[in-house]
């Protein structure tokens, strides 16, 4: 079976995927989205909570658990793998929070897959449908974040001490108040760290015909602009 040779990794086509895999499987190990809670109830601090890929929520979710259950919002069940907080019994079931880890390792593996793909042809098709692959799934995860963020601040606790509560959707990103609660939500280090591999494997794709290497990258940025012109209609490219 023909392979790739050692000195042919140093090519950014096949670099890139292989840290883009890296980053994937460290972005695991962090939140990928973080939220800080201010309400009358704790008037000297800010509470914060941190979710990442698999069923476990970090930082004060004992106590934002209970500011939240006074307007009937849950934490939501993964149903497949016991979390690190006790599910209410009108918790919204999410069964694909535990299948997160599956997406981000798979993907990883389609990565490392792809660099060592054994000639370049076979090389710029597997990075074009890695890139094309891994784009979608990501997209359906983002879809299907937002979707449960609808549905719990949708299926609010009718019987929740605090009455009259207006359904809402928490966002991924920016402010929103609730009650006496207002909430901050931000994008977590693992969301990040996805963000990076995925900006890799787009750089893999654009340099999928070059075999390129690290050295190379500081005649590849300045040559970017003439790059770009030459690909947008009316734009001439200084010779």
């Amino acid at each position: 079976m023909q392979r790739p040779r050692w000195s042919q990794f140093g090519e950014l086509r096949r670099l890139l995927p292989l840290v883009a895999a890296a980053l994937l499987v460290a972005a695991l190990a962090f939140p990928m989205w973080h939220i800080r809670m201010d309400a009358v109830q704790y008037p000297s601090e800010t509470l914060s909570l941190g979710l990442y890929a698999y069923p476990r929520i970090s930082g004060d979710y004992v106590e934002i658990a209970r500011l939240n259950s006074y307007i009937g919002f849950y934490y939501p069940d993964p149903v497949f793998w016991p979390p690190n907080y006790e599910p209410h019994p009108d918790a919204i079931d999410v069964p694909e929070w535990s299948l997160g880890p599956l997406a981000f390792v798979g993907v990883a593996a389609t990565s490392l897959f792809v660099a060592v793909a054994p000639t370049a042809t076979k090389l710029r098709r597997g990075l074009t449908a890695q890139l094309i692959g891994s784009v979608t799934v990501f997209a359906v995860l983002l879809a299907d974040i937002q979707y449960r963020l609808y549905q719990a601040g949708h299926t609010l606790d009718p019987d929740a001490p605090v009455m009259g509560v207006d359904p809402f959707m928490p966002p991924l990103w920016g402010k929103y108040a609730v009650a006496n609660i207002t909430s901050y939500s931000r994008f977590g280090v693992g969301a990040y760290l996805t963000m990076a591999a995925i900006g890799l494997l787009v750089a893999a794709w654009l340099v999928r015909d070059s075999t390129a290497t690290v050295r190379d990258v500081p005649r590849l940025l300045r040559g970017l602009p003439d790059h770009v012109k030459a690909r947008v209609p009316g734009t001439e490219v200084e010779r």
